[in-house]
């Protein structure tokens, strides 16, 4: 049955992909879809961007082990996110109109030199394929948890399925077939999360379940079930790794490029940033859920696709199984754009040098 629901799933994806592609007549349509983004489209390909294996896997299994304060792992992104809109986005999207970029290395070209786009091509190209990886051997790894399917198959479908749609038709295609994905991911989470507590009893069961677990109603239960719990320390690692990579981070500047102009930016970057605040919550809550009803897992990694073989009924499940499968391909879709960029070399026309003070540094 899962395997059979991830086939259409996929085929359906390509498919919206190609119907879309038939729009993508010029490299300005492939790399920023036309200048032509609105601000729900902005906001609908920047989270499903967002939300990848560390924001659904990752991040249950951090609520498993740590308890509500695995929030600040998703959101720190959402506040880099906020970060984004307010200050750096709009600016560089400014000079990316000005001056007609279509990738981030031409804008570090424009600003420093061919020697620095060629720096960063390279480090961007080692740093982005082992995240590629990582994106698609989490794909293997909860199909087969959930599913059985052998992982060298689930990496073949998600690498086929994110290559397919993005290779038909770049930024435009990717744009909108994230709309379907993120539809997926959040019917799937606002659905599963309070299935899931309602099975294990609710959260007044749940907090006493893993208070008991925690060796009573202590420092220990209240951390695990405090938004701080993880101290002053944990929050500022999360925040200092994290909320700068959402902020400057390459994938999601050169998805800012096709917005329609500045407002689209400010306003669909930043209901994204306001959505993944409150999503943060979600995974969080699952991996809690989990902890209260299966206690002895091995790994808390295997917290999400637990809560999808235990916890939930089978058309739920396969609808959970959905919502991840299609965080880990819409994720990879942003980091297939950089790889295919970076080193590509547009001509421009650019002045001999920008003006005095025109670049954020």
């Amino acid at each position: 049955m899962f395997l059979l629901l991830i086939a259409v799933y996929s085929l359906a994806l390509i498919g919206v992909g190609l119907v879309v592609s038939r729009y993508v007549r010029s490299a300005g349509d492939f790399f920023v879809a036309g200048r032509r983004l609105s601000s729900p489209l902005i906001f609908t390909t920047f989270l499903a961007a967002n939300i990848g294996a560390g924001s659904t896997v990752g991040a249950t299994g951090l609520g498993y082990a740590l308890g509500l304060s695995a929030w600040w792992w998703v959101g720190s992104a959402g506040i880099g996110s906020l970060l984004l809109a307010l200050f750096i986005g709009p600016r560089i999207y400014g000079l990316s109109r000005r001056y007609n970029f279509y990738t981030v290395g031409d804008y570090l070209e424009h600003r420093y030199s061919p020697a620095v786009r060629g720096l960063f091509a390279g480090v961007l190209w080692l740093g982005s394929l082992a995240i590629l990886a990582g994106q698609l051997i989490a794909v293997a790894w909860i199909l087969n948890a959930v599913a059985g399917i052998p992982k060298p198959l689930g990496c073949a479908i998600g690498g086929g399925v994110v290559t397919a749609y993005f290779a038909a038709g770049g930024l435009f295609s990717a744009a909108w077939v994230n709309v379907i994905q993120l539809t997926v991911k959040m019917l799937g989470f606002l659905i599963a999360v309070p299935w899931a507590l309602a099975v294990a009893g609710g959260w007044h069961a749940v907090a006493l379940k893993v208070a008991g677990q925690q060796g009573g109603l202590g420092a220990g239960a209240e951390a695990y079930l405090g938004f701080t719990g993880i101290g002053l320390r944990g929050i500022l690692g999360y925040a200092v790794i994290l909320i700068p990579s959402f902020i400057v981070s390459p994938g999601l500047i050169q998805k800012l490029y096709g917005a329609r102009d500045e407002q689209a930016v400010r306003r669909g970057v930043g209901w994204q940033a306001t959505a993944l605040l409150a999503y943060a919550f979600l995974p969080a809550i699952l991996g809690i859920t989990a902890r209260a009803a299966l206690p002895a897992l091995p790994n808390r990694e295997m917290a999400l696709p637990a809560a999808i073989q235990y916890l939930l009924p089978s058309w739920l499940g396969a609808l959970l199984l959905a919502a991840v499968f299609s965080a880990e391909v819409s994720a990879s879709d942003a980091i297939l754009f950089m790889l295919s960029s970076a080193g590509r070399r547009w001509a421009r026309g650019w002045p001999a040098s920008p003006p005095p003070c025109c670049c954020p540094r």
